[in-house]
C-alpha cells in the first residue's frame, strides 16, 4: 500500500479523467501488442540540471499531489509516508511531475522531494516474499525474505543487484524486484 488519501471531491470529472486514462492505457497496450515499433524512453536534462526521468523519494510524511504545476491547481491526493520512491517524468519551473508505482501521475513542489534513493519491494505483488541475499548472487546465503511493499534504502546497484537496507536487515536484492531503480541502472 502506498499510503495515500483520496481527493476530497472526486465528482464526475475525476471519474471521467480516470476513465479516459484507463482507455488510453488499454489502447496503448493494444498498440504495443500489435507489434508496432516501441520508442525507447530517452533521458534528457531537465531545467533543474538533473536527468528526466529519474527516481527520487518523498521528503515528508504528508505530500500533496496536485493536478497541475501551481498552488491554484486542486489537490488530487496526498501521500502519507515519507521515503516513498517516485519517478520524476517532467519538470516545470519549481514543480515536478511524478509517477508512482501504480502509474498515477501528478505535480509536486520540488522542495517536497529528496534525492535519497529508496525502493519498494515488489509492490505489484499481493503475497509471497523476495529473497534478500548476503552477496550479490542468486546462490548466496539468504539474509532475509522481504514481503511486498517493504520500503528499503538503496545503497548501490550494479550488475542486476542492489544493496539495500532497512530496519533490522541489510543485503542484496535482485534489481528487477524493486520499484525505485531502473533495470540495469548503476547506483553509486
Amino acid at each position: 500500500m502506498t499510503m495515500r488519501t483520496a481527493p476530497r471531491n472526486t465528482g464526475p470529472g475525476g471519474r471521467l479523467v480516470r476513465s479516459l486514462c484507463l482507455i488510453a492505457v488499454v489502447l496503448g497496450g493494444a498498440w504495443f501488442a500489435t507489434g508496432s515499433p516501441v520508442i525507447a524512453q530517452s533521458v534528457t536534462m531537465g531545467p533543474s540540471g538533473f536527468p528526466v526521468p529519474r527516481f527520487v523519494s518523498l521528503k515528508s510524511d504528508r505530500v500533496n499531489v496536485r493536478v497541475g504545476p501551481t498552488l491554484e491547481h486542486r489537490i488530487g491526493w496526498t501521500y502519507l509516508r515519507s521515503g516513498l520512491p517516485v519517478e520524476i517524468v517532467q519538470e516545470f519551473e519549481n514543480w515536478r511531475r511524478i509517477r508512482d508505482w501504480q502509474g498515477e501521475e501528478g505535480w509536486v513542489f520540488h522542495s517536497l522531494l529528496s534525492g535519497r534513493r529508496t525502493a519498494l519491494v515488489t509492490p505489484w505483488e499481493k503475497a509471497g516474499t523476495t529473497p534478500l541475499r548476503a552477496d550479490p548472487r542468486s546462490d548466496a546465503r539468504l539474509a532475509a525474505e522481504l514481503a511486498p511493499n517493504v520500503l528499503v534504502n538503496v545503497g548501490s546497484c550494479r550488475e542486476g543487484w542492489c544493496r539495500v537496507s532497512g530496519s533490522g536487515f541489510s543485503g542484496w536484492i535482485d534489481q528487477t524486484r524493486l520499484f525505485g531503480v531502473y533495470p540495469d541502472e548503476t547506483v553509486e
